[in-house]
């Protein structure tokens, strides 16, 4: 069984926070959706929360 690299998350937000989020994605160049990953292991890594990395990628030589 493969284990996905990535996932969906679907969720509601007032709009002043989306347009915050906007706005922090546009000066750090980032996706929304990468921003949010940023901070979110940003805070876990200051509540010391483990963040499970993916499994390496095999390259086939």
């Amino acid at each position: 069984m493969t284990v996905p690299k990535i996932t969906t998350v679907t969720f509601r937000i007032k709009p002043g926070i989306k347009d915050a989020l906007r706005q922090a994605a546009e000066q750090e160049h980032r996706s929304l959706a990468n921003m949010l990953e940023v901070m979110i292991r940003d805070w876990c890594g200051r509540e010391k929360i483990a963040v499970s990395q993916p499994a390496s990628v095999e390259r086939r030589t």
